[in-house]
């Protein structure tokens, strides 16, 4: 597979980077990483599809509390009728991030937003090559088939994320955790929105 990567770089907005063929809309609303927000961020560009939900400012990983530090929003293609859009929640951890600032200063974060980027883009291009996207004609309707799809683009997408999240821990010692966020989904079937593809050849 011949896929080249196209970073988005700046402190102060992180975007879903996944490859050239990527449609990003950033969220400028939210915090960059080595900040924090007493208030629960907005969704941009809220779809009907996302109803009331707002995604859970804290989540547990193994016994550290994450904060919620970016929302990134994706659009990919996996061919010219199949794709998704959505939601990506970036977490990170506040003490790490406080420890990190102390010892190497402010501008360190810079280096890591890039690299987050990265991975970002390739754990959302893993998990999209490896959802099956295609109707299934054993679902109860159009919300019983979003939610199928949903669940198996979430799951691919945390397998997709341990290793490398785990290798940014170690390279980095700054604990975060990307996950999608579910009511965010929507999925394409009948002919994609995002510009190009990924070539899955």
């Amino acid at each position: 597979m011949n896929i080249s990567l196209k970073i988005f770089t700046g402190i102060a907005l992180i975007s879903l980077a996944a490859c050239s063929t990527q449609k990003v809309m950033p969220d400028a609303t939210t915090n960059n990483i080595s900040g924090t927000t007493d208030k629960a961020p907005t969704m941009a560009n809220q779809t009907e599809q996302m109803s009331a939900h707002n995604p859970p400012m804290t989540i547990m990983k193994g016994r550290k509390k994450l904060n919620l530090a970016r929302i990134m929003d994706g659009e990919i293609c996996k061919n010219e009728l199949q794709g998704v859009k959505g939601a990506f929640l970036l977490y990170a951890d506040a003490n790490d991030i406080k420890r990190i600032k102390r010892k190497k200063g402010t501008d360190i974060f810079s280096t890591y937003e890039t690299k987050i980027q990265t991975i970002s883009g390739d754990i959302l291009q893993e998990a999209v090559l490896k959802t099956n996207l295609s109707e299934d004609p054993f679902t109860l309707g159009e919300d019983d088939a979003q939610q199928k799809l949903a669940d198996k683009l979430v799951n691919n997408f945390r397998t997709a994320a341990s290793d490398d999240i785990n290798a940014f821990k170690k390279e980095t010692t700054l604990t975060i955790d990307i996950t999608a966020f579910p009511p965010s989904l929507v999925f394409y079937q009948k002919g994609c929105e995002a510009a190009a593809h990924i070539d899955s050849d």
